[in-house]
């Protein structure tokens, strides 16, 4: 991206110095990263702040890629941000990888984090295949503005949020927007119960075996759409509430 982008190293703390660098998973110098953050930015001042756009860009992974917890690829390619970067559904682990590399091209440092959270309101077909409300690995991002950090999640569009009475996570740079602990009812949603931490890059090996252990019956439910047999389901149910 320009050199206009990047963040000012002056007034950043070290340990946010590394996270502007490109990695496996976040390939912040990709083409294809690179096209869907200038594309997100291309109505913003060409003088915007660091914070103007991490907003911008928020809200272009979490609107752009509408949120599918059924779209759940086997293999680690494509976990690659270049490939999320042109796709139409992902869930929260790959809309979290491409929002940190969307971040880094724009010269925000951003670290990718994982938790375990517990869904409330989870919906009768994902809970069958899960055999739990416990969904492991929701992926998250953490951004520096300046010596500042947040924590957001750009997981659920607003469409499916409207649709399922959630309330929308907004980023307003100067909070966290983290998780969805309440729906529109007030009901309990979401329910953070163990954070796995920051990482430079995805964990994806130990993501998918995890995922595999965890959720046999999902896995196979997967393996069974990506070869293109019936599974019986119909993405218009697909749940917002989910991870």
């Amino acid at each position: 991206m320009e050199e206009s982008m990047a963040q000012s190293r002056d007034d950043l703390p070290a340990e946010a110095e590394r996270y502007v660098m490109p990695s496996h998973f976040v390939e912040s110098d990709s083409l294809e990263v690179q096209q869907f953050a200038s594309s997100a930015l291309r109505e913003l001042p060409v003088d915007a702040s660091p914070r103007d756009k991490a907003i911008r860009l928020f809200e272009a992974v979490r609107d752009d890629i509408r949120y599918d917890p059924y779209c759940f690829a086997l293999d680690e390619d494509s976990y690659r941000a270049s490939r999320i970067a042109g796709a139409e559904a992902a869930f929260c682990v790959p809309k979290a990888i491409l929002l940190a590399a969307c971040l880094r091209a724009a010269g925000i440092p951003a670290a990718l984090g994982f938790a375990d959270v517990r869904n409330h309101l989870n919906t009768p077909k994902l809970q069958e295949l899960m055999g739990t409300d416990l969904f492991i690995y929701h992926g998250y991002v953490q951004l520096w503005l300046g010596s500042e950090t947040y924590k957001v999640t750009p997981a659920f569009n607003i469409e499916l949020c409207e649709r399922f009475g959630v309330k929308p996570l907004v980023f307003d740079g100067y909070h966290d927007a983290l998780f969805h602990e309440f729906d529109e009812k007030d009901q309990r949603h979401m329910e953070y119960v163990n954070d796995r931490g920051l990482f430079f890059d995805a964990p994806m090996k130990e993501f998918l075996k995890a995922f595999k252990e965890t959720y046999p019956k999902l896995e196979e439910f997967n393996r069974v759409r990506i070869a293109g047999g019936s599974t019986g389901y119909d993405p218009k149910f697909s749940n917002g509430a989910a991870s």
